[in-house]
């Protein structure tokens, strides 16, 4: 009598041994064939599943659960293929061998879905970096690396990590972010938009802050939507991570890191003095997180004006401090010179946050004065207040202040006429 797998949430056992006895299947039949095409490797899955089929009755529904989850084994990501796949998904977490936990509509959740051991789970880690011609081993346990499709991956692995390998992978929308986008999604209010629009095209220098998960580089995205379109930009970024559109002259960055020899590494700041070279418009530079923050100051005071950049800070004069911090890591220059140098060269700052609803929302909009008795003076030009709650989801406005913008030379100069 023949049996019926319908499908792994009612026969998972059942599957489970079918999918790996066509596993093996496939990968004998692949031995010796040299590089096979995706269309190929699937002609032998199908052939693999018809040959299992002879023995096991099995359903049509779990026939094609089958063969899309030993492709995803052979030619994509194993168990977290499918969720690379799900729109919804934003933020993937693994956490050794524990059932995966993952971001999905601002909040976290944990799947039943986990690596049935360690060693499959390195496999698939090995699988990643591989791709990216990158290594991760216990002597090198930390690595970032991007997929194909732009997703951030930071792998962590013994000893640094005491209870298995930790896999976090960062999802980004396929169609990128855009500043229409934010206004549906209440983000933004179109008054702090259109005023953020005319700082981009007057070539303001603009810094975007916020905690982790805020949205920093998604912003950044849609702000770069009003960059105009025959400029020549440059981006630097540790993992590539922005999805600038419809800029032609584009020149894309990456760092690296050392090789196992401790040899190779090419670091941010090398990629900044390199692109001065290149004839840049602008320069973004996608996270200032350690001492490049002093080329990325000295890009800004020689003529680079209306570049962006992000960094990690609890509100706009933390971001401040921050950066004086980097600049001092990476300098000997004293504090009043350093706080004089941001200064100038900075002229806004937006700050991202999170409310506890889980919504990201632009929280403030700062103006950055000169340094005055050694202080870096800021004008708010624009705050978040919250007026209220309604079904769990935090009621507010970014609000424009009463402080009208000082710097406006450079909106005069591109011929913008805007009273703030």
């Amino acid at each position: 009598m023949q049996q019926e797998v319908q499908g792994p949430a009612e026969s998972g056992e059942d599957l489970k041994k079918v999918r790996e006895a066509i596993l093996a299947n496939v990968r004998s039949r692949m031995e010796g064939t040299g590089s096979l095409s995706d269309d190929e490797v699937l002609d032998l899955i199908d052939e693999a599943v018809l040959d299992a089929g002879r023995n096991l009755y099995f359903s049509l529904t779990a026939k094609l659960t089958l063969r899309k989850s030993v492709f995803a084994e052979l030619r994509g990501l194993g168990i977290l293929q499918s969720l690379l796949e799900d729109p919804e998904i934003t933020e993937i977490m693994v956490n050794g061998t524990d059932p995966i936990f993952v971001e999905k509509g601002g909040q976290i959740q944990q799947l039943e879905l986990r690596f049935e051991s360690k060693a499959k789970l390195e496999d698939t880690i090995q699988q990643i970096v591989g791709r990216m011609n990158r290594s991760v081993n216990e002597a090198n346990p930390i690595v970032d690396v991007r997929l194909q499709d732009g997703s951030r991956v930071s792998i962590v692995l013994a000893p640094v990590a005491i209870e298995g390998p930790i896999v976090t992978i960062r999802k980004f929308p396929a169609e990128g972010m855009t500043m229409e986008k934010l206004l549906r999604l209440g983000s933004i209010t179109e008054e702090a938009a259109e005023f953020l629009g005319m700082a981009v095209r007057a070539r303001y220098n603009i810094f975007i802050s916020g905690g982790t998960g805020s949205g920093k580089t998604t912003f950044l995205n849609a702000l770069s939507g009003y960059i105009e379109k025959d400029e020549r930009i440059i981006t630097i970024e540790d993992s590539a991570e922005l999805q600038l559109r419809g800029i032609p002259n584009l020149v894309r960055l990456e760092s690296r890191n050392a090789n196992a020899e401790g040899n190779g590494a090419i670091t941010i700041r090398s990629l900044i003095k390199t692109a001065l070279r290149m004839r840049p418009n602008r320069i973004i530079v996608g996270e200032v997180r350690a001492e490049e923050a002093v080329d990325l100051l000295t890009a800004l005071n020689t003529g680079h004006d209306g570049s962006l950049s992000t960094g990690h800070a609890n509100s706009p004069v933390d971001a401040l401090s921050r950066l004086e911090t980097l600049v001092l890591m990476g300098s000997d220059i004293p504090l009043l010179a350093v706080r004089k140098q941001i200064a100038s060269a900075l002229e806004l700052i937006v700050h991202l946050g999170r409310l506890r609803d889980r919504t990201r929302r632009v929280l403030e909009i700062v103006e950055v004065l000169h340094c005055e008795d050694g202080e870096i003076e800021t004008n708010p030009l624009f705050v978040f207040q919250e007026e209220g709650e309604e079904g769990g989801r935090i009621i507010g406005r970014l609000k424009r202040t009463e402080h009208p913008l000082i710097q406006q030379a450079k909106l005069l100069r591109a011929g913008i006429h805007y009273e703030l």
